[in-house]
Order: structure tokens, then C-alpha cells, then sequence
């Protein structure tokens, strides 16, 4: 066993995809500054699912059900997936179609559209606002909260990572306080309502929860909508076959289609773990304590599974595919996230006669360690 391959720390990558593909090519798991990257689909999946050996208490704050492990987890695990069932997910189909075509239908059309600003941001915060029942006034402070956030994920300064969160949850807090006077029937007023080993949840636990569905959720939906617009613009071909598929009303089809898409160019680049013992992982000697990003990214264009890791195949790579994770951790929202962007995607082929890249300006990859693009301009038709 040679040195272990290192990551350049200063990120300066155009795409950070090809930096990925070339170096896992090189090695299963790599090094970066004082951390282990797991960049193969066979380690980043024996990492996932062995919870005992990697353990998800990296944060410094208590985030719920992420940062737990074993039993506490799956009891906290219990409590969120009750809000998070197919029936209910279903429930909010209709809510999420408005909001989606009264966006597709007030974009200009033949001009340059911005589809994170104008479509994936909005979208998001509305479709989580009802959801939870948050007031529409609210929808500014959201969406300057996302662009704070990107921007301070960007600048890797921990300090200013940490005073946005703590202003989000000062939000939530507030938000809070004024639904115990006035009490409302939505999943937020639910959850002040609803128990945990007999008990009520803290306050503390709502905002964790809260945390986990917003604080993540707003960012990464606009952001998976940044991708497959991007996707479909560009791929012609594709986005002929993906509006056949909305024509005929396809749900199952179309969902899998969304995923291909963000397997190929998945922005939810990586999470973190941390060992409980000395393991071997992928040739390298991981110490106890030593921490070790799972690479989604990576690990789902691994020419080793999926081939061509760019080539389009919803139903040969379906079973494969890492973008809501794998283990006792798998993503709890993927159903309603994949029906938020199944139902955009349904409005959006369903409104519009073409998309097209704009002609005039390019589109930005996002600077790591954000995925996906920073900005997508589209021409609609």
C-alpha cells in the first residue's frame, strides 16, 4: 500500500465531476487535508451501511435524525418517516402543482430565463411553506436564507457557517413561539404536538427536525432543478423523450428519469462520517476518530457499475444508483422530493413547447463543496 492520493485543497475545479472521475480512477478512497474520501461506489456503499464502523455524530450541533446512530436513531427515524409516507406525500401533489404552473406560466418566453432564481428557488421555498404550513410572507426571508447559505457553504469559513444556521433557527424559534398562541392545523403545529419515548419533543428537537427538512431541503430542491433543466436543455434528444413520457403520463417512468438525471450529475456531493475503530477501506487504514466524506458524487459515476457514467439509462442503473443514499441514513424525503420534482417537470415539459440553453450567456458550475450549477439560463418556447 503506496501513499494515498490527495485532493487539491484550494477546490479550484471548473467541474468538479472530472476531478472526481480522474481521481477514482487513481484510488478507491483518497485524502484530503486531515480527512478520508471514499470516491468508489463499492466503499462509499460498505461505509453507508455499516453504521457501527462509521458513525454519524460528526456535527457540532445535535441534528435529528442525521447525527444519530443505532437505536437513538431509528427512533428518531420513526418519528420523522410518520410525516413522510406515501398517502401523505401524495396529499400534497395538488398543492405543489399550483405552485409550479403559476411559475412555468408567468416566465417570459424567447428571452433569457434564470432557472435556479426563477423556477428551482421559488419552487422550493413555496412547495416546503405549504407543506409545513409557514406563512407566504415568510418566502423572502427563505430565499435570501438559501443565497446566504450557498454563499457561506462556498467560502468554506466554518464561523460564517455557523451564524447563518444559527439564523435560521432563530427564524424557526420565532416561527415557533407564535404557533403556540395560535395554534393552526399543519405539519408544523403536528409536530409541537407529537411525542418521542412517551414524551413531548423539545423545542430544541422541533428545530432540529425542522432544520433537517428545510435548511437542506430548500437549497438541494432548487438545485436538483438547476440539474435537470440543464440536463434536458442540453440533450435534445433527451428532452424529446422525457416530454413523451409527460404526454402519456408516465409517473414511474418520469421519477426514474429524475434520478438518472442526478446520478449523472448529482449535486449532493457528499456526507460526512467518522470511524469507531481502525478500518480498512478500500486498501487505506482508516484510524478511530479519523473523519471520511462519502463521495455521492463519485461513487455514482463509477465506470464500474454504471459503465459510461454519462450515459443515460433510467432502467440499467436504477438499482445502482446513490442519490438519496443507501443504509440505515437513506434519504427519509425521497418520495416527496422526487414528487416535487416530478410534478415541475410535469409543468414544466407540459407548459412550454421547447427549452433551450440561452444563447448568450453560459452556464456556471457551483464552486465546491456546493454541487450542481450556480446558474442555468434557458430560453423558453
Amino acid at each position: 500500500m503506496g501513499d494515498p492520493a490527495e485532493i487539491d485543497s484550494d477546490h479550484n475545479w471548473k467541474d468538479q465531476r472530472s476531478t472526481y472521475d480522474a481521481l477514482r480512477a487513481r484510488c478507491a478512497v483518497a485524502r484530503e487535508d486531515d480527512r478520508w474520501v471514499a470516491l468508489r461506489h463499492a466503499e462509499v456503499v460498505a461505509a453507508a451501511t455499516d453504521a457501527a464502523a462509521f458513525s454519524s455524530n460528526v456535527s457540532a450541533r445535535r441534528a435529528i435524525p442525521n447525527s444519530l446512530d443505532g437505536t437513538q436513531h431509528a427512533t428518531y427515524r420513526a418519528v420523522v418517516d410518520r410525516y413522510l409516507t406515501d398517502e401523505r406525500v401524495a396529499r400534497e401533489e395538488p398543492r405543489c402543482r399550483a405552485h409550479a404552473a403559476a411559475i412555468v406560466d408567468a416566465l417570459p418566453r424567447g428571452v433569457t430565463v434564470k432557472t435556479i432564481a426563477h423556477i428551482g428557488t421559488p419552487y422550493a421555498v413555496r412547495s416546503q411553506s405549504t407543506w409545513l404550513g409557514w406563512p407566504a410572507d415568510l418566502e423572502e426571508e427563505l430565499v435570501a436564507w438559501i443565497r446566504d447559505n450557498h454563499a457561506a457553504t462556498r467560502s468554506g469559513d466554518r464561523q460564517r457557517t455557523a451564524e447563518v444556521a444559527e439564523r435560521f433557527d432563530q427564524m424557526i424559534r420565532a416561527l415557533l413561539e407564535t404557533r403556540r398562541n395560535t395554534p393552526t392545523t399543519d405539519v408544523t403545529n403536528e409536530l409541537l404536538n407529537d411525542t418521542v419515548e412517551g414524551r413531548p419533543l423539545t423545542t430544541e428537537e422541533i428545530v432540529s427536525i425542522l432544520r433537517n427538512w428545510t435548511a437542506g431541503d430548500l437549497g438541494s430542491l432548487a438545485t436538483s432543478v438547476g440539474v435537470i433543466v440543464h440536463f434536458l436543455a442540453t440533450k435534445p434528444d433527451i428532452q424529446r423523450e422525457v416530454r413523451a413520457l409527460v404526454e402519456t403520463g408516465d409517473r414511474t417512468a418520469l421519477a426514474a428519469a429524475t434520478e438518472e438525471i442526478l446520478r449523472i450529475d448529482d449535486p449532493f456531493v457528499s456526507n460526512r462520517r467518522v470511524a469507531t475503530r481502525v478500518v480498512n477501506l478500500g486498501g487505506e487504514q482508516i484510524a478511530k476518530g479519523e473523519g471520511l466524506l462519502l463521495n455521492w458524487t463519485a461513487a455514482n459515476r463509477d465506470p464500474l457499475v454504471f459503465g459510461d457514467p454519462d450515459r443515460y439509462d433510467p432502467d440499467s442503473n436504477a438499482d445502482a444508483n446513490l442519490v438519496f443514499g443507501i443504509g440505515p441514513h437513506v434519504c427519509p424525503g425521497r418520495a416527496l422530493t422526487l414528487m416535487e420534482l416530478r410534478v415541475m417537470l410535469e409543468e414544466l415539459m407540459g407548459r412550454t413547447n421547447w427549452i433551450d440553453p440561452a444563447p448568450d450567456r453560459p452556464a456556471i458550475r457551483e464552486t465546491p463543496p456546493v454541487g450542481g450549477w450556480a446558474r442555468v439560463p434557458i430560453v423558453l418556447r
